[in-house]
C-alpha cells in the first residue's frame, strides 16, 4: 500500500503544481481588458458635461431629438444644460414681447423648477413678462394636433363661448382629465392655432400652453392667459421665436 500510495501523491503533487501556470495567462488577459476599458471610458466621456457654458458667450448648438438649435446661453433656465451637444430637452425663458434671453444678472432665469405656477406667477408682474419655453424629444403621448381631433372632443362641453380676436374658448367638463381647463383656438380654424388654459385660481392667475413639433421634437410653449388680446401676435411671436433658434442653415 505504501508503494502505491507514492506515486498518487506525486501525481496530486504535480497537478497542483500546474494550477498557477494555468491561471496566469486568463488573469493577465483580464486585466488588459479592464486596461483598455477604462482608457476607452476616459478617453470618450464628455468632459463638457460638468462645464456650462459662460453666460455671455454667444448661442451654442444643442441637438435635441436630431433637431439642431441655436440657444443662447441666458435663455437656458438650468445651468446643467447650459452646454452644446445632444441633449434630451432644454428648458428655455424670453422676455416678452421682446424675445430677448433674461439679463445674465437676472436670478429668475436661473430657476430650476418648471411649471405652470411658477411661469403664471413669474408672467404676472408687469416688469417681468416671460415666456416659458420646452424643447424635448416626442415622447409617447401624441402630438398635440392629434390630440385636439381625437382626445379633447371626449372632454368638452357642448358648446363654446366666444373669445376675443375671433377665438372660441370650450370649457372642459368637470371630472375629467382636463378639470378646469379651458381649450381656447381660433374660431373659425382651430388647428390654425390653440392653446389649454388654466383658470385664475387666488392669486395664481391663468396660464396657457401651446404646443408645436418640429420633426421629431416638441416645442411647449407656457405664457399667462392675459396675453390672448389678439392671438396672432403671439402666434407671430412663437414663429420668429422658432426662427432665431431653429435657422433654416440648421
Amino acid at each position: 500500500m505504501t508503494v502505491q500510495a507514492v506515486p498518487r501523491r506525486k501525481a496530486h503533487s504535480r497537478r497542483r503544481g500546474k494550477r498557477p501556470v494555468l491561471t496566469l495567462p486568463f488573469a493577465t488577459v483580464v486585466l488588459v481588458v479592464a486596461a483598455a476599458a477604462a482608457f476607452v471610458s476616459y478617453a470618450l466621456w464628455p468632459t463638457w458635461q460638468n462645464e456650462p457654458a459662460p453666460l455671455d458667450t454667444p448661442a451654442i448648438p444643442i441637438t435635441v431629438a436630431g433637431v439642431l438649435f441655436d440657444v443662447p446661453p441666458t435663455a437656458i433656465r438650468e445651468a446643467v444644460q447650459r452646454h452644446p451637444g445632444q441633449q434630451e430637452r432644454i428648458d428655455l425663458a424670453f422676455d416678452w414681447p421682446s424675445l430677448t434671453p433674461p439679463r445674465a444678472n437676472n436670478k429668475s432665469a436661473d430657476k430650476t423648477a418648471l411649471n405652470a405656477e411658477n411661469a403664471a406667477a413669474a408672467a404676472a408682474a408687469p416688469e417681468n413678462e416671460r415666456l416659458f419655453i420646452t424643447i424635448a424629444a416626442r415622447g409617447a403621448e401624441l402630438p398635440a394636433r392629434e390630440r385636439l381631433r381625437t382626445i379633447y372632443p371626449r372632454y368638452v362641453e357642448a358648446q363654446a363661448s366666444a373669445g376675443p380676436g375671433g377665438l372660441a374658448i370650450l370649457a372642459f367638463r368637470p371630472g375629467t382629465p382636463y378639470d378646469g381647463e379651458d381649450l381656447i383656438y381660433v374660431g373659425s380654424n382651430p388647428e390654425q392655432f390653440f392653446a389649454l388654459c388654466t383658470r385664475a385660481a387666488r392669486a395664481v392667475p391663468g396660464t396657457c400652453i401651446h404646443e408645436r413639433t418640429l420633426d421629431a421634437a416638441d416645442i411647449a410653449f407656457r405664457f399667462p392667459r392675459s396675453w390672448f388680446g389678439d392671438w396672432r401676435d403671439i402666434a407671430g411671436g412663437f414663429d420668429r421665436l422658432i426662427a432665431q433658434l431653429h435657422s433654416p442653415r440648421n
